[in-house]
């Protein structure tokens, strides 16, 4: 049965202002049908008695919130209110799992744990709220591939060991708040921890993100890590510009992983690769691969369409990224490592980039020398190998491409195909800034560097085989919403 989907924003008034139409449009690609009436989509979902929705798995049990104490005046925390629904439904996890339906309302809530075979569902009218209440977000170790020190905030929707987790809605939205968390940012000296992402799930399987609003995150968004079989689409991101390390997805020592149909703004990359930092991360040696991300649109200022590393100490393997659209960045894909990293980046594919206004075009970074402490070892040298990039148009672009490899560890395989690059109207004098590095080109437009030569006829790599999540197919789902 059909029915009509559109886009409700319960944004701030600051956040709808600077909505444009593009964002408006790209938004619309995560619905089925919708209107776009001065810059914002107006929306109306009619429900009936059955809520229908696509999933990796479809549940045989399930509750609403306000079944469980929950109270939607947006002041009232429901953190137990959630546990309790949560800690209720798991007991179906062995008979065909449960749904978690978040009504229309503004639910505030601090932390909360979910649960294996188990779908979190937000109508279009929820407005989950995170707490700005500290004792709200139980403390964390730190992550073990990243140090010793660094204690955490669990994340707003946390989950650990977990396999079939669905997190969804019918563009129900999350707003972090986190505002109040940033002025707190660690380099103000008010905060000895790291601040809570927004959903993060660690060492789990079977998980999808997909279908939901999410805003003004006090970290990172959505952070899966040491964990796999991955599908995340059909996400809008937002944050201001100016909020610290707000990165949209940031998949971390993750494997079998499926990035699609998103709108990303945040105050950070749109798309962060990592699996470790320096000693931690090559003890630990849990790379990123197997790793597909099409069909994006972002804008970030000051960031990266896609940053790889530089807490790449584990590895960075088979990434496929194609059909990408951004605005006003600062690079395309950059990939950031340094002396003392040890891993690898290598066998990463890229094609049908389209980029307006950008700082650089293509970035590698050899020297992005920040490190946890002293006790990394400058021996440990990345590998970087095997990075192809194709079918690219950048337009008012001020840096075609910087490539800095580091001496003694020639950064190689670089190749680059059917580029087309048009120059702002104040260009940098050096175009192609290169050293360390080994590569071919072919049709690439302005000339590209000598250590990077012209080879006729060059087609750069990109797979056509398939990983395995890439095969994943959703379930049409139903559940009664009365």
């Amino acid at each position: 049965m059909k029915k009509r989907v559109d886009v409700d924003y319960p944004y701030s008034s600051q956040t709808i202002n600077s909505l444009s139409d593009l964002q408006c449009k790209t938004v619309l690609i995560q619905t089925i049908s919708a209107i776009l009436i001065l810059g914002v989509a107006e929306c109306t979902v009619k429900l009936s008695s059955t809520l229908q929705y696509p999933a990796i798995n479809c549940r045989k049990h399930s509750a609403v919130l306000t079944e469980f104490g929950a109270v939607g005046d947006g002041k009232t925390s429901n953190t137990k209110a959630f546990k309790a629904a949560i800690d209720s439904l798991s007991k179906h996890a062995s008979d065909g799992g449960a749904l978690l339906i978040v009504p229309p309302g503004k639910w505030l809530t601090g932390s909360f744990n979910l649960t294996s075979h188990f779908t979190l569902f937000l109508h279009k009218d929820a407005l989950l709220l995170g707490s700005t209440d500290e004792s709200e977000f139980p403390q964390l170790p730190p992550l073990p591939s990243y140090g010793t020190t660094i204690r955490r905030f669990t994340s707003l929707i946390f989950g650990t060991n977990l396999t079939d987790v669905v997190i969804t809605g019918n563009n129900g939205t999350i707003d972090g708040q986190g505002a109040t968390w940033w002025t707190k940012y660690p380099s103000g000296g008010l905060l000895n921890v790291t601040r809570p992402c927004m959903i993060e799930l660690m060492y789990s399987n079977q998980i999808q993100i997909s279908n939901l609003i999410l805003i003004n995150s006090p970290y990172s968004f959505v952070h899966p890590v040491y964990s796999s079989d991955i599908l995340i689409q059909g996400l809008t991101i937002l944050a201001p510009i100016d909020s610290p390390n707000t990165h949209g997805i940031q998949p971390d020592s993750c494997t079998n992983t499926r990035i699609e149909d998103c709108f990303i703004e945040p105050g950070d990359d749109c798309i962060f690769v990592k699996s470790g930092y320096d000693q931690y991360g090559i003890r630990f040696g849990m790379p990123s691969k197997q790793l597909v991300i099409r069909r994006l649109t972002c804008i970030s200022p000051d960031n990266a369409i896609i940053s790889l590393g530089s807490e790449m100490s584990g590895g960075i393997q088979d990434v496929r990224i194609e059909d990408i659209t951004a605005f006003n960045m600062e690079a395309g894909l950059r990939i950031k490592t340094a002396i003392g990293r040890g891993g690898f980046v290598k066998d990463i594919y890229v094609r049908r980039l389209t980029m307006k206004t950008t700082k650089y075009v293509f970035w590698i970074s050899g020297d992005y020398n920040k490190h946890p402490d002293n006790g990394f070892d400058p021996k440990a040298l990345p590998e970087i190998h095997g990075i192809n990039y194709r079918d690219v148009v950048a337009e008012n672009v001020n840096v075609s491409a910087k490539f800095d490899g580091i001496t003694n560890d020639v950064f190689t395989g670089i190749c680059i195909s059917n580029v087309n690059i048009t120059l702002s109207q104040t260009p940098k004098a050096l175009q192609w800034n290169c050293s360390n590095i080994a590569g071919v080109t072919s049709n690439v437009t302005p000339k590209p560097c000598n250590l990077l030569p012209e080879q006729k006829g060059v087609v750069c790599h990109f797979p056509e085989d398939k990983l395995p999540i890439e095969h994943v197919q959703l379930k049409a789902c139903s559940a009664t919403t009365a």
